[in-house]
């Protein structure tokens, strides 16, 4: 008995969704929304003879990009890359990561860590390898083949 019921019921609910969802809303009068609207139940179609409205945006998100000028990168002067040898003398900053050095500017890799500490005094040979990834978020990675006090 109690499986007729719910039969029933069901066979109720599904003539009742049948019987809204065949409503042709593109007949007669439309019936206001809550809010006093009518609803829409098409997108209009431009009309391809017309005129083209300017787009919103008037970069072109598809278009490819040109390249800086030459030396400027965002209006910032730039020099071309340093890969050969290089010696770097000053004072060794710490780097806002745990166990980051720098020296003017690049991130010193390797070398000796006894001689390479925070604030001291020192001369670094090495290259710059500009490409190299880090985590430590600050400078040119520059690997560091000599390290002595200055």
């Amino acid at each position: 008995m109690r499986t007729l019921r719910i039969a029933v019921t069901a066979l109720i609910v599904c003539t009742a969704l049948v019987a809204c969802g065949g409503q042709d809303a593109g007949t007669g009068p439309t019936a206001p929304t809550p809010t006093g609207a009518s609803p829409v139940t098409e997108l209009p179609t431009p009309d391809p003879t017309g005129p083209v409205p300017p787009p919103s945006d008037p970069v072109d998100p598809t278009a490819p990009v040109s390249p800086p000028p030459a030396g400027k990168t965002r209006g910032v002067p730039t020099s071309p890359p340093v890969t050969g040898e290089m010696t770097l003398t000053g004072r060794v900053e710490a780097g806002v990561e745990p166990g980051c050095l720098l020296l003017d500017g690049y991130l010193l890799l390797g070398g000796p860590r006894d001689v390479l500490t925070s604030g001291a005094a020192v001369t670094v040979t090495g290259k710059p390898n500009p490409s190299l990834m880090t985590t430590c978020q600050q400078g040119t990675p520059f690997q560091v083949a000599t390290a002595k006090r200055a």
